[in-house]
C-alpha cells in the first residue's frame, strides 16, 4: 500500500500516481549511462520556469518527439524537425529551449569524439561518489550547491543551454548526484543503498 509510505514532502506529490512513482523508483537513484543523464538534462531544461509534474506528464511525448532522445538524430534535426516540434502540442514549444536540446546534442557528440564520456564527464565533479545528504524538513534542502555551480559553469563553457545551477541542482538530485530524499521519506536508506 503506497498510501502509508511516508515520503518527501512535495506540493502537489499527495494522491498524484505518477508523480509519486517516479519519486518512489527514479529520484534520486545514481544514473551512470550518458545518453540517459542527457536526457535528464534536455528535460531539466525544458522545466524551466514550469513544474517538474509538467515535464512528466510530457515525458513520453518528448520522447517521441525527440527520437527517444537518441543524440544522433537530435543532432541531424533540421528546419522541418524544428517545425514539427514547434506545431508538437505534446511537449513545451519553445524556441529557445528546442534549439538548446538540438545544439546539446551536437555538443554532447562532439564530447564523445574527443574521447569525452558525459557521465564520467559529470560524475568527475563529485569524484564519483554520490553526496549523502541528512535533511529532516523540505526547507532545509537547497535550491543550488557549489558542486552545482561549478557543474553548470563547465557545461556552459560547453556550450549548453539552460543548465544554470538551479537548473542543474535538480537534475543533479534526480540523477543520483545528491541523496536529498528526506530522512524521514521510506526512499532515504533505499537510495543510499544504491550508492556505488
Amino acid at each position: 500500500m503506497t498510501g502509508d509510505l511516508i515520503r518527501c514532502g512535495w506540493r502537489g506529490m499527495a494522491g498524484d500516481p505518477l508523480y509519486e512513482a517516479y519519486h518512489d523508483t527514479e529520484w534520486g537513484v545514481p544514473e551512470y549511462d550518458s545518453r540517459a543523464l542527457w536526457e535528464k538534462l534536455v528535460l531539466d531544461g525544458f522545466q524551466a520556469g514550469l513544474s517538474w509534474i509538467t515535464i512528466l506528464r510530457k515525458r513520453e511525448a518528448f520522447r517521441e518527439a525527440f527520437a527517444g532522445f537518441d543524440p544522433e538524430a537530435v543532432a541531424r534535426f533540421g528546419e522541418a524537425e524544428r517545425a514539427a516540434l514547434m506545431a508538437n502540442s505534446g511537449i513545451v514549444r519553445s524556441n529557445a529551449k528546442i534549439d538548446a536540446a538540438i545544439a546539446g546534442a551536437r555538443i554532447y557528440l562532439d564530447m564523445r569524439e574527443a574521447g569525452e564520456d558525459f557521465s564520467q564527464f559529470l560524475w568527475s565533479f563529485t569524484n564519483g561518489r554520490v553526496i549523502q545528504n541528512r535533511w529532516e524538513e523540505i526547507g532545509q534542502v537547497p535550491a543550488q550547491t557549489r558542486v552545482a555551480e561549478e557543474i553548470s559553469k563547465a557545461l556552459k563553457s560547453k556550450g549548453f543551454k539552460f543548465v544554470g545551477p538551479v537548473i542543474v541542482y535538480a537534475f543533479m538530485q534526480a540523477t543520483g548526484f545528491v541523496n536529498d530524499h528526506l530522512t524521514c521519506c521510506h526512499r532515504h536508506e533505499q537510495v543510499k543503498r544504491l550508492a556505488h
